[in-house]
């Protein structure tokens, strides 16, 4: 008798790994590691303090989230079906310059909630005082990314003190838990000088981490951005020394071919953001070329705020949808590989593959459990296109990081959802009312 921690037993169990599918099987785990992933039939036997009825359940590994930007769930609903360009500009950006920090505790609280609650184990997070993430993903049990957001916009000043903020974000947490890591973010191209990305690199080296950036999103920026510079925003990146492995990107919806075979040379990583794509009219990114190209693609939801879910089995299904539309052709991004990029395609893009994205013995133990008696389930034919096609995030039953239950019979078990929906929202129309009197003050000021 093996003494383990916790037992699954009788699920049917998608490792994402060699094993491929398992049939009525059994996972075991000891101090936070997936200690046998198998057969029952071929298991030994268990001893365990927490033992969980698998049947009637697919066990998976927890979903990747590769960007989003989680406190800005205040936002969501605020600035709707406007263009990304002034959607920012009038409402988002003149919003976060009333953010205090404890704002962003709640913000990303309350988004560490919903991810919960949807199978979401990791995500990888862009945005300002990334320690206070950190707070709210450590007490809500995730495993996260940080990457502080940089930003000079004209101003060389802005610039200098994001960057030392953001190196001492990294510094302070990356490599002291293996559930916060830490990468450098400099906004995009548009917000960022050459000069900056340069820093940037050279701090990214030093600390020895990555580096998560928006790339080619917008049309309009990339189109200026050219006629600036008279080259792509991969070429620039190029330039200044950042096109590697370590660089994640999000979106790269306006690239060429030439940026294409630029991104595979160096093993550049994708986020693709179908949603946000989509609501933004920001346009469709060439995800089965990049795919055909060698490079690693995982999936993100962006923000809540030009998202409005952060439902990762939402996203995996517009995500092979909008794919198919783009090339005219049902064949292209079938189930098997979106669920993939959900899991361990995420995880390579996150350079955490050695940990999680796959059920294997020795990784992290990120599970979470599909509940698959459902009429909308039924019958399952194919488990990947169920997961795909027909799935959502309520479908989730359980979620287990690091070995330990943050959510059985969907019930949240690390924070108190009521108090922390509540104080979220206290904390949305504050600082919309915050916004009201700035706005009212100015006016009087200018006298418009």
């Amino acid at each position: 008798m093996l003494r383990v921690d916790l037992v699954i037993r009788g699920c049917m169990i998608l490792t994402m790994g060699e094993a491929g599918l398992v049939r009525d099987g059994v996972i075991a785990v000891k101090d936070g590691l997936l200690a046998y992933v198998g057969r029952m039939i071929e298991a030994p036997s268990f001893e365990a303090d927490t033992i969980i009825d698998g049947s009637g359940k697919i066990a998976m590994p927890g979903l990747v989230n590769c960007h989003t930007h989680a406190a800005m769930s205040l936002f969501r609903g605020v600035a709707e079906d406007k263009p990304l360009d002034v959607w920012l500009r009038e409402t988002i950006w003149p919003l976060e310059s009333k953010l205090r920090r404890e704002d962003i505790y709640y913000g990303a609280l309350l988004s560490c909630i919903e991810m919960i609650r949807s199978g979401t184990t990791c995500f990888s997070d862009m945005y300002f005082h990334e320690d206070m993430v950190a707070r709210a993903a450590m007490e809500a049990g995730l495993r996260c990314v940080l990457s502080s957001g940089i930003i000079d916009a004209g101003h060389k000043t802005l610039g200098r003190i994001l960057l030392r903020e953001a190196v001492k974000i990294a510094r302070e947490y990356h490599g002291v838990s293996d559930r916060v890591f830490v990468m450098l973010g400099p906004h995009a191209l548009y917000s960022c000088s050459l000069d900056l990305l340069r820093k940037v690199r050279e701090r990214a080296e030093e600390l020895n981490v990555g580096v998560h950036i928006h790339l080619a999103e917008s049309e309009r920026d990339s189109a200026n951005i050219r006629s600036i510079h008279g080259r792509s925003e991969v070429d620039l990146l190029g330039e200044v020394g950042l096109l590697g492995p370590r660089l994640l990107a999000a979106h790269c919806i306006h690239i060429s071919d030439g940026d294409i075979v630029l991104m595979a040379k160096h093993g550049v990583k994708v986020a693709y953001n179908p949603v946000s794509n989509m609501k933004l009219a920001s346009g469709i990114p060439r995800i089965k070329d990049l795919l055909d190209a060698g490079v690693v693609v995982g999936l993100g939801t962006d923000g809540p705020a030009s998202n409005n879910s952060l439902d990762m089995f939402e996203t995996m299904k517009f995500a092979a949808l909008l794919q198919k539309a783009r090339y005219g052709d049902p064949r292209v991004l079938p189930a098997k590989k979106v669920v993939e990029m959900a899991t361990i395609d995420g995880a390579r893009a996150l350079g955490l593959d050695g940990l999680i994205g796959s059920l294997e013995a020795g990784k992290k133990a990120d599970i979470i459990l599909v509940d698959i008696n459902k009429p909308h389930l039924k019958p399952i034919h194919d488990v990947y296109a169920a997961l795909v096609y027909s799935a959502r995030g309520s479908d989730v039953d359980t979620v287990i990081v690091d070995g330990r239950v943050l959510m059985e019979n969907r019930r949240v078990k690390t924070v108190d959802e009521a108090e922390v929906m509540r104080r979220a929202e206290e904390k949305a129309y504050n600082l919309l009312s915050r916004r009201s009197v700035a706005r009212g003050i100015a006016r009087k000021i200018l006298k418009i």
